[in-house]
This record gives structure tokens, sequence and C-alpha cells, in this order.
């Protein structure tokens, strides 16, 4: 892939990250932990952050308890039960300095392709900022990272002004114009409350609707952290609480015979937020809950209950002019349209341009997105993934996955040292049999419920998202590195020396 902006510098690296985002700070801090010092993380942006640092719509924020959307070396003092998007990323700034994350991170350079090297078993990476060659690399791009843009006829030709929820417009004021917002998922449920009292008119695009719990907000006072502060097993009591709800919420998810309590919740918390019957007919889903992504909110109902709001229970088929046109016929007038209609899920950006073994991982993974314990994929030697393929459910919070992972990982590295091998590689039965118990498995929940175009499947008929079982078996799965499910190899002869005197053999080496 030439470009002439490339700057032709070469750098070395013992592991190499990609992305800085919740991942990709916590891959350095692992590592560094491990014993290993020689890591630089390669973050195409100006500053950290990932999916906090790129999703600034109003409202936005997280909907996993604040306790439990942290590392759990760096315990943060919230300010809220359900934390906003700035307060993440300014524990994530914190964090990344106070653990020197921070001197590890390259800014402004984007990774153009990835070759591994079967002579030499490194990795090569052209960037922005030159090569890097790695001994390892780890992907830790998120899987909320690329927008999903409809195919809308018109909408280029649209007068107004037009953009995704996921790269908010702050230029735009929204304050007595006409908005348009096509769908509503996550995004629109946390910034419909936020834009409906600015708008003149904002009408709602609903192709589906969400089964949508009650959102406990409140406030953790500061003399609440000061009694943590002396007092630290009622912190961790606090978090195994939040913990143990989430959990027991994502036992009728694997178990569905057991999901009509919380129907029963939603469909209370519906008919006491909405009056109108017709309104509450249309956000009624017609699918089990926990089929899509589970969504909490105390207020986007009520948003849809104001007179300057209305729901069209369609999805949009063109633009005219000014005008957005839905399925069952509507036609709407708009200045302004949002598109929030979510994001390329698991989709690794650099996939067509991240060579292994044998092609692509686009072309190993055109008919199913596959990884042995959603960390690594055959024919991709000493390259992991943070929050791959089949590892979050609806309940799981993500850090706890990372963490996990990172486990796994720096206990894989360190056996590539002790061993004498240079490439490590999840062996293709290891991986296959993963995968068909992954699958299996997933038969027997709700997350497959909702159909093959639901938020899970990642591709047509294949759930890529969710994992199946429990946290607890996840974590379990995920502590002990099993290295009879890969296979270890050497460099050829003629790079042996090298090797000995090369980058495995340099624990507390540091970036050339």
């Amino acid at each position: 892939m030439a470009d002439d902006s490339i700057d032709n510098h070469r750098h070395e690296a013992e592991v190499v990250v990609i992305g800085a985002g919740l991942s990709g700070v916590a891959a350095v801090i692992a590592l560094r932990r491990a014993g290993f010092e020689d890591v630089v993380v390669l973050e195409k942006s100006g500053h950290l952050g990932g999916t906090w640092r790129d999703n600034t719509y109003p409202g936005c924020g997280c909907d996993v308890p604040s306790v439990l959307y942290e590392y759990s070396f760096a315990p943060h003092s919230w300010s809220r039960g359900f934390a906003d998007r700035s307060e993440i990323l300014d524990y994530l700034d914190t964090t990344a300095v106070t653990h020197g994350a921070h001197k590890a991170i390259r800014y402004d350079t984007e990774v153009l392709n990835i070759r591994w090297q079967p002579d030499a078993h490194r990795w090569n990476l052209q960037t922005t900022s030159g090569t890097y060659i790695a001994r390892a690399v780890i992907v830790a791009t998120g899987p909320w990272h690329r927008p999903r843009h409809p195919d809308i006829p018109g909408l280029d030709n649209f007068p107004g002004t037009a953009f995704h929820s996921a790269r908010w417009n702050h230029e735009v004021d929204l304050t007595g114009r006409r908005v348009a917002v096509v769908g509503t998922g996550a995004s629109t449920v946390q910034f419909l409350p936020e834009i409906q009292p600015k708008a003149a008119h904002v009408d709602v695009f609903q192709s589906t609707p969400q089964w949508v719990l009650p959102k406990p907000e409140y406030p953790l006072p500061p003399g609440l952290h000061r009694f943590f502060e002396h007092h630290p097993a009622a912190r961790r009591a606090l978090r195994g609480l939040h913990h143990w709800t989430q959990e027991a919420i994502g036992v009728p998810l694997r178990h569905p015979h057991l999901l009509r309590p919380l129907e029963a919740m939603a469909r209370f918390h519906l008919r006491t937020s909405v009056r109108d019957r017709a309104l509450r007919r249309a956000l009624t889903p017609d699918y089990r809950f926990g089929g899509r992504r589970l969504i909490t909110s105390g207020t986007y109902y009520v948003a849809l209950t104001r007179p300057n709001v209305r729901l069209h229970p369609t999805r949009v088929t063109a633009v005219e002019g000014s005008d957005v046109l839905g399925a069952d016929g509507t036609r709407t007038r708009a200045d302004i349209i949002v598109l929030a209609t979510g994001y390329h899920i698991g989709d690794i950006p650099l996939a067509p341009h991240l060579h292994g073994t044998d092609g692509t991982l686009a072309e190993t993974w055109a008919g199913n997105r596959r990884a042995y314990l959603g960390t690594s994929v055959s024919g991709y030697p000493n390259l992991f993934l943070l929050v791959g393929p089949n590892l979050l459910t609806g309940t799981t919070a993500v850090p706890t996955v990372i963490e996990a992972q990172l486990r796994y990982i720096t206990a894989a590295l360190n056996h590539l040292r002790t061993s004498g091998a240079s490439a490590l590689d999840v062996k293709p039965e290891a991986e296959a049999a993963h995968q068909q118990a992954l699958h299996e498995a997933l038969r027997n929940t709700v997350y497959n419920a909702a159909g093959d175009t639901g938020y899970y499947f990642g591709l047509p008929g294949v759930n890529t998202f969710c994992w199946p079982w429990s946290t607890a078996r996840l974590v379990k799965r995920l502590h002990a590195f099993d290295p009879e499910a890969y296979t270890w190899s050497l460099p050829l002869p003629a790079q042996a020396g090298a090797e000995r005197d090369g980058l495995w053999a340099r624990p507390s080496g540091r970036l050339q």
C-alpha cells in the first residue's frame, strides 16, 4: 500500500498494541506488570479514549454501573451511578498517566498494513509514521469503532445537515429546528431526551422497537467516597452488589424460560411512562427480551410523549429534498437528519490489510468471524484480539472481559519467552472445537431470538457477539493458558542466531 506521506523510519518493539482506547490502555499496563517493557501503542487519532473519545453526542454515557466500568487495579471516585462519557474519558486519561501508559502511545499513527514474516517470525506493520517490526501484536480497536451508514436513496442530496450520532456535529444548533432521527438504539435512547427540549420538532423513525428497563440514576456524593477510602470493604460490597445484579439478569438470557419477570418489568416501565395506548403498542417489541442489546433509561419514554416528538414505527426508505419518507408512506420535513444506525459490530477495519500465514483476516472471516476464546485466530501467529468475537453478553462489563483476556495473553507471551519458541499459533482443531461448542450453546439462549439481522449478528446467520455462558465461566476459561491448544515453532535456521539475540531475548528492551 503505497503512500508518499508515509514516514520511512523503522522501529522495533517486542509487542505492538493497535488502539489506545479502554483495551489499549489496559494492555500496556498489564504487559508492563508482566515484565514486558518494550511495548508501543499505535493510535491513529491525536488522543486516547477510543469510543469515549469519538462519541460526543448529547447524553452519551455508560449503561453499566460505574463501579463495574473501571479497571480492578484503578478504582475511581465516580460522581454518578452511571458515568457520562466525559468522566470516563477523564478516568482513562488519569489512569494512563498514573501508570505511565501514556508514554508508550504514538499518536497520529495509522496502521495501513500488517504482514506476518514467516522466516523471521515477526510482524511487519506499515504505518503513517514508518515501519514497525514486532514479535507480537495485540489488536485493541474495539467493537464500537466504525459507524454504520445506511444506504438511503436521496440522502446525499439532502439540503440540510445530516450526520451520524457517533460523529456528532456540534457546530449545528438544533434550537428551533426540525430534526429527523433514524434509528432507536442505545444512542437515540440517550440523546433524544437531551435534544427534545431544544428542537422545534423531532421525528423518530423506528424500524424495530426496543426492550427498555428503568435506569436507576443516582449521584455518588464525595462523602460516600471518603467513607469508601476508610472502609474499602464497603466499596467492594457495592461493586459485588452491582456485579451480581448484572449476573442475575444474565441468567434468564441464557435460560429463556425464566424471562417473564424481566419482560413484565419492562412492560410495567413502558405502561407507567407512556399513557397513549397507540404509542405503547408501537413501542412494544414482538421478540423476547434480550434478543437485542439491553437498554436502560428513565427518560427515553418520557421524551417520546412530549408534544414536539412524534414516533414513526417504520423504517426510512428515501429522502426527497427536505422530506424524509417512511416505508408506511410517512412524509415529514426535516432541517437536520441524525443517523443513529449503530456500528459495524466486531468489524476490524484492518482486516483486509492484516496478512497471516495464508491470506488476510478479511478472507479468513468471510463466512464466520471466529477466534479461539475470542482471542487467537488460527493462521495469525503471535497475534491477539482484545474484545474479539463472541466475548460479550448483555450484562458483562467490558473491563472484566479485557482484564481476563490480558491475563491470558501475558501468560501466552511468557510461555513464548520461557519455551525457546518464537511463534505460537492456535491449532485449527482447537479453534473449531471452541466454535462448535459456542454456537451449540448459543442456540439455547435468547441471544439468537431476534433473527439473523439483530444487533448480535455481525454476519448473516452468525452470532459473532455473544458469549453464551456466565461471566464466571469466561474468566475461568481465560485464567489458565493452555499451551496444548497451540503449535509452537522456531524461525528458519538462517534466522536462529538473530532470534537468540533478538527481541524475545530483550525482556527489558526499549523501542529503537
